[in-house]
């Protein structure tokens, strides 16, 4: 309990630093984390010579050590989404292109949002404006849990649900005014999976996107959440809803929205999460790509 205080105190004083200084600061600290977390800078390593495999090995690990930068920012930045008032947290984290999803907003939007690295600031800042249903997994530690459902759903028109409740009380929420934050893109196994190529390598992914705007009759507004170029702070960036989706064929609107993945990840490939074993399920016969993983 002690500990869960302590960093609850650091996060509150990091809050107030500009954000170019915590990207001064995460510099360091993403070293040291390189050299500290083996394991997930073997698996960065091992996604991006998948992803990238024109790329040289010193290319890929200059983006890997990117990626670590980027992460310890939004570790750092934690404190924004927790603490900051409603105003400061506008300006951390700015929404571009609203307008396409204003122009679908008379209807249910689930926006398609994956994880890349101002995933969670930009959650909580468009539930700061707008009314939004998200979800998440529940921390082995009741009292993290507990923070975390707490500092989420600060602002009332949040809406958080655990992925152990399932998707019915989203479906159950699911109407105008509220808009669904749905993050589709990791490997959660090969349960209600298909195998649908992601840079070229077949990769259980959830077809739920899909599904779930079947079930709602709801469009998909793709959302996606990084630093901004300028070094200044985050933004929400939307995308016009997608047109004739959902499909008739899943296997097609999965491999569309892998598609549509891949291109923004080209863009600024180091605020991807590349330390999640993105392909650790695979194909019945494949051997395991991270050393000693299997099907």
């Amino acid at each position: 309990m002690l500990l869960i205080r302590i960093a609850q105190f650091l996060l509150w004083l990091l809050q107030w630093l500009p954000y170019r200084w915590i990207r001064v600061l995460a510099v360091p600290l993403a070293a040291i984390a390189w050299r500290l977390a083996g394991s997930r800078r073997r698996v960065t390593l091992v996604n991006l010579r998948i992803c990238f495999p024109e790329w040289t090995a010193a290319r890929r690990e200059q983006v890997a050590r990117a990626h670590f930068r980027a992460f310890l920012c939004t570790v750092l930045s934690q404190g924004l989404q927790w603490f900051a008032s409603r105003e400061r947290l506008c300006r951390a984290c700015v929404l571009v292109d609203r307008e396409h999803w204003d122009a679908v907003r008379d209807a249910p939007v689930i926006l398609f949002s994956p994880h890349f690295m101002g995933l969670d600031i930009a959650g909580v800042r468009i539930s700061a404006e707008f009314p939004l249903i998200s979800s998440y997994g529940k921390h082995k530690n009741p009292r993290v849990n507990a923070l975390i459902y707490r500092y989420r759903t600060r602002f009332p028109r949040g809406l958080l649900y655990s992925r152990q409740d399932g998707l019915r009380p989203i479906l159950r929420a699911l109407k105008p005014p509220y808009a669904f934050y749905y993050l589709p893109d990791l490997d959660f196994g090969p349960k209600d999976s298909l195998f649908v190529p992601f840079f070229g390598m077949p990769a259980a992914t959830v077809p739920a996107l899909s599904r779930l705007a079947r079930l709602c009759k709801a469009r998909v507004v793709p959302c996606i959440a990084r630093e901004r170029a300028d070094g200044s702070g985050f933004e929400a960036r939307f995308y016009p809803a997608w047109e004739n989706f959902p499909s008739e064929d899943l296997q097609a609107d999965t491999l569309r929205m892998n598609r549509f993945l891949e291109e923004r990840i080209r863009e600024t490939p180091e605020q991807y999460l590349w330390t999640h074993k993105r392909f650790k399920t695979r194909p019945p016969g494949e051997p395991g790509v991270y050393g000693g993983d299997t099907a």
